[in-house]
């Protein structure tokens, strides 16, 4: 018999990863969308037809309720949240509803209906902010920095207090940056590929960067999603932090994608003071040998190949607008 599993968030680049590897693996998966319409489902349009979306919100516990009810699943991973970082300072209590109180709903929905559920927390390496120690591991004081590493911080001790005051199957991933050509145009690594296919196809002539020695550790969010999977496999729920161990600057990041089109990244990159925050300085690189142990999990993707495949894509996204 199949098993069944329940995605929020399914719509977005994680979401849709770990929905294709569900159905990889023979499973019914259901995904948790505020919208039905065709608007925002790209990424899973190809497997749209294979799964079941089911309206709802992570703001109204009403809900939560009524999916898990219609879904019936084993498996509940909880992926959906207000995702940029700089954004939250402008939504500053949306992102502590969604994000936060979200997973308090969810959580207890799961509680209410059946509690033998297993459930999978996204939590970040943003929980470290000001970081104490490098690399970071799952032992590392967390010190958010920000309004969306504080509300990830309340769902992920939400999840241990669940874990450990219920005995519920909680489990956290605190994935590094993970990339992909499914990557929100908000975040820096987009703005790069996208802006090196523009100036590749001769629609701007400069790209505008903040602090380009900003350092990150990057990964490849399908290799990510497999390590979320195998997290609900095990016998005993934990947390995991999900990572390459390589930290690379921005700088880097940029080198890569204007030489994937034959370009010098210098005479285009353009470094523009507004667009510097204050933890740029901090350093997030991950520890990730408890996953390597315990899961037999490793990244298999090289950072270079994550860089070309985005530009790429960009490249041909850019192309067919502007025809």
């Amino acid at each position: 018999m199949s098993k069944r599993a329940l995605i929020t968030g399914i719509t977005g680049q994680d979401g849709s990863y770990l929905a294709e590897l569900l159905l990889a693996h023979g499973y019914e998966v259901s995904g948790l969308v505020r919208d039905e319409s065709s608007v925002g489902l790209s990424h899973i349009a190809p497997i749209k037809e294979r799964l079941q979306l089911i309206k709802g919100d992570l703001r109204e516990p009403s809900s939560l309720l009524a999916a898990i009810e219609l879904s019936q699943p084993q498996e509940v991973y909880n992926l959906g949240a207000q995702t940029v970082v700089h954004s939250s300072w402008d939504q500053i209590v949306e992102t502590g509803v969604i994000s936060g109180l979200g997973v308090a709903h969810l959580l207890e929905a799961i509680r209410t209906i059946d509690p033998q559920i297993r459930f999978y927390q996204a939590s970040s390496s943003e929980l470290y902010g000001k970081v104490e120690e490098s690399p970071q591991s799952e032992q590392t004081p967390f010190r958010p920095r920000s309004p969306y590493g504080t509300a990830k911080l309340y769902a992920h001790w939400l999840t241990t207090n669940y874990r450990q005051h219920y005995n519920m199957f909680a489990s956290a991933g605190i994935l590094f940056n993970h990339e992909s050509p499914r990557r929100g145009p908000d975040f820096v690594t987009r703005k790069i590929t996208r802006g090196v296919a523009r100036i590749k196809l001769g629609l701007e002539g400069q790209l505008r960067l903040g602090n380009l020695d900003t350092r990150r550790d990057w990964g490849f969010a399908g290799d990510y999603v497999e390590a979320m999977w195998r997290m609900l496999q095990v016998d005993t729920p934990a947390d995991f932090v999900i990572a390459t161990g390589v930290d690379r600057s921005v700088r880097d990041f940029c080198r890569l994608a204007f030489a994937s089109v034959g370009l010098d990244w210098e005479q285009f990159v353009v470094v523009d003071p507004r667009f510097f925050r204050v933890e740029d300085g901090e350093i997030l690189v991950g520890n990730s040998a408890k996953a390597r142990e315990e899961l037999g999990w490793q990244p298999q993707t090289p950072f270079e190949d994550i860089v070309e495949t985005m530009v790429a894509k960009d490249i041909e996204e850019v192309a067919e607008k502007a025809a």
